[in-house]
């Protein structure tokens, strides 16, 4: 899988569970809600205030492992 910015994140979590643990790391705690598996990336970070680009890079790090 090759995440981007516009990737939704419930669709990261149903390629790989394991992927939970970076979104919880920078503050995503409500990803069995509905709302934020439909969200994208970008708009996620946006709302917790934090680099996209970075949690995108780390997502493609692990899918590329």
């Amino acid at each position: 899988m090759i995440v981007t910015e516009d990737t939704i994140i419930g669709d990261v979590l149903d390629a790989d569970a394991d992927t939970a643990p970076y979104f919880l790391e920078i503050g995503m705690h409500c990803l069995g809600c509905p709302a934020s598996r439909g969200e994208s990336i970008a708009d996620a970070c946006a709302v917790h205030g934090t680099d996209a680009a970075e949690l995108v890079a780390a997502l493609n790090k692990h899918f590329g492992n």
